[in-house]
């Protein structure tokens, strides 16, 4: 099966602006509580915070910088109202960020527009994927993004602020966004390479001995291929609705990489295509094989039964009660019932072996 490949893309990178050194706030986190994290850069520096609900009311966006807030943990419904309450988000913003079994999906609003997206973690050794929640509250000066749990998903976005990428640092908070969902996707790539690996692995099972749990994890890998047709689909549209920039979120700048975004996906959506149907050839394949199986061990008691016919027909014969017969008083009449079974037997066996029934496969001449 053919691989399709998948580049790691790097944002461009035309210089390197001055930075300053900051902790890392995400180091020292407890992962099991919720926390909410700020990111403030602009080209020449940058500055990590952690903030708490306290800080929420009187908490002002730094002059002349772009600011980033990240929250893990959107199941703590008091930090959740509060950071919603600074920023004046919907409630049913707030209740779509809490319930994490949405689909991926877009909303516009006044002041700010609402994404949301998955992010999986795909399991080789168990044919599974799990999902993670991802929100985007996006506005013309701040960034918001909401994450159930730390998983490191926007660490490269992260280290490339901290870095000092010019193009990331002078461009605004939709650029930013443009990189968050970049990253994603490169994400759902590397997923992506592991589930092909994983069916050329089984293709190569299958096609060499097959056995049940081969069929499981077929069944499996279709079900994860289903999970992210799903998620992936919304979010084509979602790209989509963003390129229309109707609501003037995105500088033209930042236009061309959203379609880059949007190419991406499609690939994605056909390579997961391409995966899905590979294993339906793979179920055909196992169906076939077993049913070859069987006609192979129809076949051994075939063979096992023609060959005691013809003992059982001269056994019959010589045990009819006639007093009259052949070798039926003769000495040596018993050996030559016997040789007599056994040459039929063996010319038989001869055919067959001639006819190549006796073989796994036939010999190509």
């Amino acid at each position: 099966m053919a691989k399709r490949t998948h580049r790691s893309r790097k944002l461009p990178v035309f210089g390197r602006a001055q930075k300053t050194t900051h902790p890392d706030p995400l180091l020292t986190t407890d992962p099991h509580r919720a926390s909410l994290h700020q990111i403030s850069y602009r080209t020449d520096s940058i500055h990590a915070s952690q903030l708490t609900a306290q800080h929420l009311p009187d908490w002002q966006a730094p002059t002349g910088s772009q600011t980033w807030i990240n929250m893990h943990g959107v199941h703590d419904q008091p930090l959740l109202n509060a950071v919603g309450k600074r920023f004046h988000l919907h409630p049913l913003v707030l209740e779509d960020i809490s319930n994490t079994e949405q689909r991926p999906k877009l909303d516009i609003y006044p002041e700010y527009l609402f994404l949301e997206t998955k992010l999986f973690y795909y399991d080789s050794e168990q044919y599974s994927v799990s999902a993670e929640q991802i929100s985007i509250v996006l506005s013309h000066d701040w960034l918001l993004t909401f994450q159930e749990r730390p998983t490191g998903s926007f660490e490269p976005v992260r280290e490339r602020l901290r870095q000092g990428q010019v193009l990331l640092r002078q461009s605004g908070v939709d650029y930013l966004c443009y990189a968050l969902l970049d990253s994603l996707l490169e994400r759902y790539f590397a997923l992506l390479e592991s589930m092909n690996e994983d069916a050329e692995q089984l293709e190569a099972s299958i096609l060499n001995h097959p056995t049940p749990a081969d069929l499981q994890n077929i069944h499996r890998l279709k079900h994860v291929t289903i999970q992210l047709r799903r998620a992936v689909y919304p979010l084509r549209e979602v790209i989509n609705s963003l390129i229309r920039n109707e609501h003037g979120f995105f500088n033209a700048q930042t236009l061309p990489y959203l379609r880059d975004v949007y190419d991406h996906t499609v690939h994605f959506t056909e390579s997961l295509e391409a995966i899905r149907d590979t294993l339906s050839g793979l179920m055909d394949i196992y169906m076939t094989s077993l049913s070859q199986r069987v006609n192979m061990e129809v076949r051994a008691l075939t063979v096992v039964t023609m060959l005691f016919m013809p003992p059982t027909l001269i056994a019959g014969i010589f045990g009819m009660n006639f007093t009259v017969m052949p070798w039926l008083t003769a000495a040596d009449g018993f050996w030559w019932a016997m040789l007599l079974m056994g040459g039929i037997a063996g010319a038989m066996l001869l055919v067959f072996w001639r006819r190549q029934w006796l073989t796994s496969r036939r010999q190509d001449n």
